[in-house]
């Protein structure tokens, strides 16, 4: 919801009107010279009181600190410098958190690796293990065919 601070041809309710060091509500009044330099079409309260010698009450209070709706290129530059920055450390920040994800990635990769090589080598020990099981049997059956047929050879000599 916007509010009379906001809208540069809102009218501010008489009680949100400060008072005058004088005792008076102020009135609302746009600043249309060109000095000082920026203040030109912003918004300030004035004391309405006036003297019987033409003496003005000096009081006033801005209201806007630039005008409403105007913005110098400067300004508007080095606004959207700002924005550009914010939105370049969001990325940085990113880049670090996906640098960081795929570093901790990498490393159960590699703890994986060294995992599935360690299975590996296991395989292949008790694969020759058991290759070595079934040989030495069989060496020793067919030695022992050997002997028999030696032995059987020499019984019958």
């Amino acid at each position: 919801m916007s509010t009379w601070r906001d809208d540069p041809n809102a009218i501010p309710p008489w009680n949100e009107q400060p008072k005058c060091h004088c005792g008076f509500r102020t009135w609302l009044q746009v600043w249309t010279d060109p000095l000082p330099q920026g203040k030109k079409g912003c918004r300030f309260f004035k004391c309405p009181d006036i003297d019987d010698d033409f003496k003005a009450c000096t009081f006033m209070q801005w209201i806007d600190t630039r005008p409403l709706g105007r913005v110098s290129l400067k300004e508007e530059q080095e606004r959207r410098v700002r924005q550009q920055q914010i939105r370049l450390k969001g990325k940085e920040d990113e880049l670090k958190r996906r640098r960081a994800e795929l570093g901790q990635r990498e490393a159960a990769l590699k703890i994986q690796e060294e995992q599935f090589q360690a299975r590996e080598a296991q395989f292949k020990r008790e694969a020759e293990e058991q290759k070595n099981r079934y040989k030495e049997p069989a060496q020793s059956s067919t030695s022992d065919g050997r002997n028999k047929k030696e032995k059987f050879l020499r019984s019958t000599q």
